[in-house]
């Protein structure tokens, strides 16, 4: 039986080893973890993660040929393949500080692996590293090995939160990068032969060690580029009267362009498009391509605007301060059908509501109130260290937060109402009784164009979209202050 390792048990490791699990009977797949919280999580009733359909995929193999484990070196020293699944956080000080991968934790799992094993391994890059990492991990083990043969592979993850295990199952493409030696060769073999128990072939792509780490940071920044250049057109829209969701059909009617991530909205959020697209300014740099780095760079500079844009838009519009207001945010994850917060535009729009002085009322269908907390008060960054690695909060930061457990809970007796995530639920609401229970005039800031803004006008409600035509009242009242 082949034995599969692997090290991390977050967003992508424990999704990923479960489709595993469930398509390949005849391999053990153990994903171990350092947190005891999180092992206990991934072995209980309440998974640590929400993702739809995991959780029966989890029931289905748990116990059987899937398992969570602390017991990190047991595993390592019985397993074949290792998928290596840690967290490459943007680095917050030193050499390339607030752009370069932080590679700590992939440093350790290295030498771990190296200090454990006794027979030949396949180590597999699960996480998004930079360019040339695996010849780096390569030296370590290399190093360290003992006459013990590892091969160095990059499988990068394509996954889309809301709907990974989908991905999973039915993936557009996996990729996989080995060397070009007859060891690295075999070891490529090995892990297609994984994936093709139910991946077609066709959709098995087999490249060069290089092609494959850097084609998941290229894809990353090509998909960001896309939202950021909708937000872009967001802006000229309201101050043409275009409205940008007509824009969008027409330009994604175009067979060379086609119609995803052309929604515009507050901005991207996630783990991995900022930290990808910084992580490849900082690659281009240390190459000497600092035409290229300004380019990427300017791909998170609209990113900020496109927030900073939303905030002034709020503050202006309700008479140019919300100071003492209550404003009601609908939405804190990044995305719809997830909890995760990582890097959440809604993060950086309160931030910048707080910073007048604003009182927040913030709802959420899959965010607890500890998490919303604890990003509020937080570095930027800082979420991507385990949380024994995080400094401690303030509560300082956050005595103007509350944490509604229903919308009209968070919108009764508010001047304003923020849709910060495309949750369904707050498509259906009861916009009626909202707009009874709050101050007048009370404004709607849709930042996810998912309400009909000229029914909430019909009802009372001073309301904007991103990217659509103004309300009166906004009409010539600056998007930026």
């Amino acid at each position: 039986m082949v034995k599969i390792c692997c090290i991390g048990a977050g967003y992508v490791g424990g999704p990923t080893m479960a489709v595993i699990a469930l398509k390949c009977p005849s391999v053990e797949v153990a994903v171990v973890d350092i947190s005891v919280s999180r092992i206990n999580a991934w072995n209980s009733d309440q998974l640590p993660i929400y993702e739809p359909g995991l959780e029966d995929v989890v029931k289905q193999c748990r116990g059987k040929n899937l398992f969570f484990s602390t017991d990190v070196e047991k595993h390592v020293y019985e397993a074949d393949i290792i998928f290596v699944s840690v967290n490459t956080p943007t680095k917050t000080r030193g050499l390339g500080a607030g752009k370069a991968a932080d590679l700590t934790y992939w440093e350790s799992a290295a030498r771990m692996i190296a200090n454990v094993a006794k027979t030949d391994k396949i180590v597999v890059e699960k996480s998004t590293v930079p360019v040339k990492t695996a010849e780096a991990i390569e030296k370590i083990l290399a190093h360290n090995s003992k006459g013990i043969s590892f091969q160095i592979l990059s499988n990068p993850e394509f996954l889309a939160e809301g709907t990974a295990i989908q991905d999973l199952l039915n993936p557009d493409r996996v990729l996989i990068g080995g060397r070009e030696t007859p060891k690295g060769q075999k070891a490529v073999e090995a892990l297609k032969g994984v994936y093709a128990q139910w991946v077609p072939e066709e959709r098995i792509i087999t490249t060069n060690l290089w092609s494959a780490e850097l084609s998941k940071l290229a894809a990353n920044a090509f998909l960001a580029q896309r939202i950021s250049s909708v937000n872009a057109m967001s802006a000229l829209c309201e101050a043409t009267g275009a409205d940008v969701q007509e824009v969008s059909y027409a330009v994604g009617k175009d067979s060379r362009i086609g119609p995803k991530f052309l929604n515009a909205s507050i901005g991207f959020g996630g783990s991995c498009f900022q930290k990808d697209i910084l992580s490849l300014v900082y690659i281009c740099e240390c190459n000497g391509l600092e035409e290229v780095a300004c380019y990427w760079k300017q791909v998170i500079k609209v990113n900020d605007y496109q927030k900073a844009r939303f905030v002034n838009r709020v503050i202006s519009s309700m008479f140019n301060t919300v100071s003492g207001k209550k404003i009601a945010v609908l939405g804190f994850a990044f995305k719809k059908d997830t909890g995760d917060t990582r890097e959440t535009p809604a993060l950086d729009v309160c931030k910048g509501l707080l910073g007048d002085k604003a009182r927040l009322s913030i709802y959420d269908p899959l965010v607890t109130e500890d998490q919303i907390r604890r990003d509020l008060s937080m570095n930027k960054f800082d979420w991507d260290h385990p949380i024994h690695l995080q400094p401690p909060t303030s509560p300082a930061s956050i005595k103007h937060v509350s944490v509604a457990w229903d919308p009209y809970q968070a919108a009764k007796g508010a001047h304003g109402l923020c849709i910060l995530t495309e949750w369904d639920e707050f498509k259906e609401l009861d916009y009626e009784k909202i707009y009874e229970s709050m101050q007048k005039p009370a404004f709607v800031f849709d930042g996810r164009n998912i309400v009909d803004v000229a029914r909430l006008r019909k009802m009372g409600f001073i309301a904007y979209s991103i990217g659509k035509p103004l309300d009166p009242w906004l009409k010539g009242m600056p998007a930026l202050a």
